[in-house]
């Protein structure tokens, strides 16, 4: 199985790994094959890599979003930056143990669709769009907290947990907008990946 659980990456449908990684301004770079840098870009760095002939993906558990997240008021800015050098994009992140689940994607600049709940504090910090035809299809990212009323009762907050999303519908809708990585084989995969580290940040394993 690829990477996609409890990790975040980026889906670029126009842009090849040089050019993605030139966006996140990666250094440190090696070329290594695809089991290999998926398994390291949940410990540390990213890996971008070009699995499926319309998709080159960006993978980094700690490293890709470098220094802010969805929940942060900056996110937005950051995706539209990176997309004003590799195109049209999304982001997807998942975490069972917080359920923390994310998705977004920017098409010709501007951020079309954003949602990220996070189920430790009950809180969805971004909502921006929107829901898709597969959200709307799953039921997930289709409200809010500004929907909570003081009066509800027992039902009312199970039919709002209920619409909130886990870490499989994040990888159904990963499918539907583009392709889900942990439906890769690694056999499958041939062409080397680039992995690399963002500004700040030293590789501190060996591989």
């Amino acid at each position: 199985m690829s990477f996609g659980f409890k990790t975040s990456w980026l889906a670029v449908r126009d842009a090849g790994p040089e050019e993605v990684a030139d966006a996140l301004d990666l250094r440190h770079r090696q070329r290594i094959d695809w089991a290999t840098g998926t398994e390291l870009a949940y410990r540390q760095g990213v890996f971008v890599a070009r699995p499926v002939p319309e998709w080159t993906l960006a993978h980094g558990r700690i490293h890709l979003p470098h220094g802010t997240d969805p929940a942060r008021p900056d996110f937005p800015t950051w995706l539209r930056t990176l997309a004003a050098h590799v195109g049209d994009l999304q982001f997807f992140a998942t975490d069972r143990v917080g359920e923390y689940h994310a998705w977004a994607r920017v098409e010709s600049g501007e951020l079309t669709r954003a949602y990220c709940y996070i189920g430790m504090s009950g809180e969805v910090p971004l909502r921006q769009g929107e829901p898709t035809a597969v959200e709307r299809e799953l039921g997930v990212g289709l409200v809010g907290r500004e929907e909570v009323r003081q009066d509800w009762g027992d039902a009312e907050w199970d039919a709002w947990h209920a619409a909130m999303p886990t870490e499989q519908e994040v990888m159904r809708i990963a499918a539907d907008w583009s392709v889900c990585p942990p439906l890769i084989e690694d056999d499958s995969v041939t062409a080397p990946g680039i992995y690399g580290f963002p500004p700040g940040v030293e590789p501190v394993l060996e591989f």
